[in-house]
């Protein structure tokens, strides 16, 4: 078996030394060209670190528990759980994903956390399905955790969420570049955290653009059947309307079935912004519907990050400085103890500009 022992040898250089670096304790330490000579040689060698021994060293067992509560039930389940382990693999760390329901407090919940601490796990990653703030289950008091897609009710953990005020502005203002003046906002009748933001960012992009705001184009529905049974209605008393900002995809879906029953054409008549880049409706809607992404795989990516950061006590980012999707939006400093993600727009073909004759 290859030990470290081994490495020093052949590099010339310390036992230590070839800890530190592949430990990933090298920065500021050991020179870079003296690291990438001992990962080099590491390589060659078929070296593998016994992950039993530096547990046992450091106290550590560079595991990461990924708590899905009702994630994993959502058609953005994966994005974030492929985003906690890109970011725990270039880290270093094991991530191990556990479903749980009911908030965290059913007895078979507790049962797995505590299960999972018992195995020297690390610390948590704790993801809701949507954003909202939540108590944090009673077995992981004392444990580092981290909040994906929503916020500790008791403000103690760090969270990450994303910036729903920055879809609202970013939709409402792509509808007016594309020429629209008269613009809806389909949204919800739940008390969700995301309706006030993206209310508030839709409202100020119009301001921004010395657009009066009307209270009569907004129409908040319980869903996208909902909205489907009200849109005719809601046609007729607005007739020059020309954008639609809808607080997801599932509602935007009933404008395009409105729009092609009264003849209109989507990205010439009226022009529509969703919120989710749903994998199915935002490319089956014909026109491909432009839609502002929730950031689900940079809010996994974050979550690990800002995890490792307390575990390992580090200010300093510990991102590799390669790996991370260029198509991605940038991430927040891990210093923020409750952070926002901007969000992207998707713009597909839903958004041309439109003007009625």
């Amino acid at each position: 078996m290859v030990t470290m022992k081994h490495i020093a040898a052949q590099a010339g250089v310390s036992i230590s030394t070839v800890s530190l670096v592949l430990n990933g304790h090298d920065a500021g330490r050991v020179s870079p060209e003296v690291a990438e000579r001992i990962r080099g040689i590491a390589e060659g060698l078929g070296y593998r670190t016994n992950r039993l021994a530096s547990g046992l060293r450091t106290n550590r067992s560079r595991i990461i528990a990924f708590l899905s509560d009702e994630v994993a039930t959502t058609p953005f389940a994966g994005r974030m759980i492929e985003g906690a382990q890109d970011a725990a693999r270039a880290l270093g760390y094991l991530l191990i994903t556990v479903g749980i329901s009911n908030g965290g407090k059913g007895t078979g919940s507790d049962r797995e956390i505590l299960a999972l601490k018992q195995y020297g796990t690390d610390g948590f990653i704790y993801a809701r399905m949507f954003n909202q703030r939540t108590l944090l289950p009673q077995s992981l008091r004392g444990c580092k955790v981290v909040v994906a897609d929503s916020t500790d009710a008791t403000d103690a953990a760090p969270s990450i969420v994303p910036d729903e005020h920055s879809i609202g502005f970013k939709a409402t203002s792509h509808l007016i570049d594309a020429g629209c003046r008269r613009i809806a906002y389909v949204g919800t009748i739940h008390n969700m955290i995301a309706q006030p933001g993206r209310i508030s960012g839709y409202v100020d992009a119009l301001a921004a653009h010395d657009i009066p705001f009307d209270p009569e184009l907004m129409i908040n529905v319980e869903s996208g059947s909902d909205a489907a049974a009200r849109m005719p209605a809601f046609f007729d008393r607005h007739p020059d309307v020309d954008g639609f900002f809808c607080f997801n995809d599932t509602r935007a879906w009933s404008i395009y079935t409105e729009a092609i029953r009264r003849g209109l054409a989507i990205g010439k008549d009226i022009a529509v912004v969703g919120v989710d880049n749903h994998q199915v409706i935002a490319e089956a809607l014909d026109p491909p519907l432009s839609t502002v992404e929730l950031p689900h795989y940079e809010m996994g990516y974050w979550a690990v990050g800002k995890l490792v950061s307390m575990i390992e006590g580090t200010e300093v980012a510990p991102f590799p400085k390669e790996g991370y999707p260029v198509d991605r939006v940038p991430l927040p400093p891990l210093t923020d103890h409750a952070a926002k993600l901007d969000c992207k727009l998707r713009i597909k073909q839903s958004w041309m500009r439109p003007r009625r004759t």
